[in-house]
């Protein structure tokens, strides 16, 4: 079967077209797209979706409506769904209305725990048991922690902490300079009191040696790590950071200008002003919970929300 999938998140949309198995197993990628939209642009601040972000994440769409058609899935026919910005957004059910007016595609906002467990699905990669295994996703308005309660049980949840969230609202620094001691460290304090909601969750599940991170924070950290010029899921989906890594990957970006990180190998062009943010935050989750090392993931929601939809 061929089937199509889309994650709009608040910094990124992604467009999956492959064939699946009776199980909604994704057996071929045919095309898998990531384009930054940064929809969720001012959402913390206004709680509505701004024109200049509907704008952009409306042209996105447009265009994988067309990349849709030519691999041979109609827009009306994809598997679309939408995250934590359009949670909280007041406007989104009207932007959702003009998005299947003029692409086809038909959106869900979809809770944080749905988005939890879809990404617990579609994340795991093989050789990786789910009991001992958790997922962390860093999006640019939440953070999900996910791993196994039992057979076909999930236990996750998501916390109001992201890249785009916390960038708009602790760096306030100009493009041509570095951000501040004290903007750094309010956003850690800041960071660190919310995931400290993560620790019982932890120690719910003391078991788990395995952690698995997803989305563009934890893939635009291993690119660099790796300084590949160009995106190649088969060698981040082999890679793996230490603890020791993510933290001085956060130290340099913090004394670098948003201008100096866009040279950075692996960075992807939009993504410069809120991986900052973004590193912090999993930095903080690593040191907070325990775990010394991540294994990466190109994989996620658009595969699970796939998996479970056909499944279902």
């Amino acid at each position: 079967m061929l089937r199509a999938s889309i994650d709009l998140g608040t910094n990124t949309c992604l467009l999956l077209v492959a064939e699946v198995d009776s199980e909604g197993r994704v057996t071929k990628i045919v095309s898998d797209n990531s384009t930054i939209v940064r929809l969720g642009e001012g959402v913390d601040r206004a709680r509505e979706l701004q024109p200049a972000a509907i704008e952009r994440t409306l042209t996105c769409l447009k265009s994988y409506a067309e990349i849709s058609r030519k691999a041979g899935v109609e827009p009306k026919a994809a598997i679309c769904v939408a995250t934590s910005s359009s949670r909280d957004s007041k406007n989104g059910a009207q932007f959702f209305a003009q998005v299947e007016k003029e692409t086809g595609f038909r959106f869900r906002v979809i809770s944080g725990d749905d988005e939890a467990r879809y990404t617990f699905l579609g994340a795991l990669l093989p050789g990786f048991s789910p009991a001992d295994t958790a997922v962390i996703d860093i999006g640019g308005g939440s953070t999900e922690f996910i791993t196994e309660a039992g057979p076909s049980k999930i236990d996750g949840f998501s916390l109001d902490v992201g890249s785009v969230r916390f960038t708009e609202r602790f760096f306030k620094s100009d493009r041509t300079m570095p951000v501040t001691d004290e903007e750094f460290w309010a956003c850690q304090d800041a960071i660190d009191e919310i995931l400290e909601k993560a620790v019982s969750w932890r120690e719910r599940h003391s078991r788990v040696k395995n952690l698995i991170a997803v989305a563009g924070t934890a893939t635009t950290l291993a690119a660099w790590h790796l300084e590949l010029t160009k995106f190649d899921a088969s060698k981040l989906d082999a890679c793996q950071l230490t603890r020791g890594d993510v933290h001085r990957m956060v130290e340099e970006l913090k004394w670098r200008t948003v201008e100096e990180r866009a040279k950075l190998p692996g960075m992807t062009k939009g993504r410069e002003d809120v991986l900052l943010a973004g590193a912090l935050v999993l930095w903080r989750a690593m040191e907070l919970l325990g775990f010394n090392e991540i294994q990466i993931s190109t994989r996620g929601l658009r595969f699970g929300v796939m998996q479970l939809e056909i499944k279902a």
